[in-house]
């Protein structure tokens, strides 16, 4: 037996105090790897008899021609004052998680970009320093979840390395003709989803995050193909695009998700056919919209997913802040012209692939009003702090939304939105950087008296961070059994010892 790829924590809820993480292990031969898993105690180094972590469920996921995919969840009951350091052991080798005291709010770490969408730039950029940021953080303050907000793996090397290249070199008229996917292909298509996973997620940098956080992930386009649902639809519908979007749904699935089918997917809302999820712990509140599963041209997000969010928002009493996940943001310069001078100049350009399905793009506009507007009726009503988590555009930002009409307390609300990308993808190129900055200045004006605008960070005169970096969030420490409820989020950034601040205040 070998393990050869994991153990990859995911977490999978918090109820009454009970904290439930999922590990994931992918391994080779015929014994499977033995799992253990106990409660450290605060201040000795000794293991206590497995009583808090009470339950173990090992359930196998996936079998191939030599590896076995396998989960077992751990749930562990919340100390009511203080974090505790749960160890687990696979197949001889301890590693350890954080889980925070009852009703606390996680200090999480937030990532999008995982990796190349042009191959050939992975032999001349490391890959590993910001996730090594990342670790030594969590070495000096422990990361209770890792929520990523797509392209945890690309798959954009598919193309050149599949027999792929031969339909993408083919004319449209071919490509289009309907035929079947060979059997063949689809097994090579198969074998290189299985593969990139075991491949990216098994790098040092990667694994011992994965190992020692619990994730939240949600896809974006390039865990399934670049630009995934913003082509037309005959390419959409084409048979090796289903293909290709089964296939990677599959271990969109069973790796990020740790599930089979999505009726298993933990924190998944129910009524509705894409993956979105939502979680509370405490006085927090976790949405994680999958913009993907349903993207047409016309629709980023299907009716019946839409009204699944919006039930589940409604219900959230009580809630002092609400994390939205949208994996494209929300808040962000109009790329129209900035498309039109990228697609002038000659070679590809590495910002290209985002202009294409935008939030802003004048198809998806009305929908975003409409997320806008009851994001804003929520916080009036509920008196909650609602900030969005986005990556996507290779760069760290910080957007808001105000609103001259909707109110708390006879002041305006303002939404944030926090953007990091990405964790290994290059920034965009230098003109498009200065173009970002000149433009980043303009406000826009909504209907409703609704505004959005992008912010300087605190202490520079620029808007954007042109460097790889992530996000952590990290909410005011306890002090006498009081908090002020403020949300730290701090930008680490490669080849920079200090991070960029921004304090998210609550409302009240």
């Amino acid at each position: 037996m070998a393990v050869v790829l994991g153990p990859i924590l995911k977490f999978c809820g918090c109820d009454d105090g009970m904290w439930t993480v999922s590990a994931l292990v992918v391994w080779m031969g015929d014994v499977p790897p033995a799992v253990t898993a106990a409660v450290l105690p605060g201040t000795a180094a000794a293991v206590r008899p497995l009583a808090t972590a009470s339950r173990r469920l090992r359930t196998r996921l996936h079998r191939r021609t030599v590896h076995t995919v396998e989960s077992w969840r751990f749930t562990i009951e919340q100390h009511a004052t203080r974090e505790q350091q749960v160890q687990y052991i696979v197949d001889g080798q301890a590693f350890t998680f954080t889980v925070p005291a009852r009703d606390n709010a996680p200090t999480c770490a937030y990532t999008s970009c995982n990796g190349f969408s042009d191959y050939k730039k992975m032999k001349d950029i490391p890959q590993d320093p910001v996730w090594n940021k990342m670790h030594d953080n969590h070495v000096q303050r422990p990361y209770h979840l890792l929520l990523m907000g797509g392209d945890q793996v690309y798959s954009d090397a598919m193309w050149t390395t599949t027999s792929l290249n031969d339909w993408a070199a083919a004319p449209n008229d071919k490509k289009l003709a309907n035929k079947p996917v060979s059997k063949s292909l689809q097994t090579e298509i198969d074998d290189f989803f299985f593969g990139n996973y075991l491949k990216v997620w098994a790098y040092p940098h990667v694994a011992r995050m994965f190992a020692t956080v619990p994730t939240v992930m949600m896809w974006d386009d390039h865990d399934i193909i670049d630009g995934w649902g913003s082509y037309p639809d005959k390419f959409q519908q084409s048979p090796v695009f289903k293909a290709i979007y089964n296939i990677a749904r599959d271990y969109f699935l069973l790796f990020q998700q740790h599930s089979t089918t999505e009726a298993d997917v933990p924190l998944r809302l129910p009524l509705q056919p894409g993956f979105t999820q939502a979680l509370r712990v405490g006085e927090y509140g976790l949405l994680v919209l999958d913009l993907r599963s349903e993207r047409t041209p016309d629709v980023v997000m299907g009716d019946q997913s839409w009204q699944a969010a919006y039930t589940w928002l409604e219900a959230q009493q009580d809630c002092k802040h609400l994390l939205i996940m949208s994996s494209i943001p929300v808040v962000h310069p109009d790329f129209s012209t900035l498309e039109m001078l990228l697609c002038a100049l000659p070679g590809q350009q590495e910002l290209e692939d985002d202009l294409k399905d935008h939030w802003l793009s004048r198809t998806h506009q009305w929908e975003r009003l409409r997320l806008i507007h009851r994001l804003q009726e929520w916080s009036q009503s509920s008196g909650g702090r609602v900030t969005i988590l986005s990556g996507d555009v290779h760069v760290g930002a910080i957007g808001a939304i105000e609103s001259s009409q909707k109110q708390y307390q006879g002041k305006p609300i303002t939404i944030h939105q926090l953007t990091s990308s990405g964790v290994v993808h290059p920034p965009p190129p230098a003109m498009a950087l200065f173009y970002l900055e000149h433009v980043g200045d303009k406000v826009e004006q909504l209907e409703g008296g609704i505004t959005t605008a992008m912010y300087k960070f605190p202490g520079t005169s620029h808007r954007y961070i042109g460097a790889r970096n992530y996000l952590s969030l990290e909410p005011d420490r306890i002090v006498d059994g009081r908090s002020r409820n403020r949300l730290w989020a701090n930008w680490y950034v490669e080849n920079e010892a200090q991070p960029y601040r921004q304090a998210i205040l609550p409302l009240e």
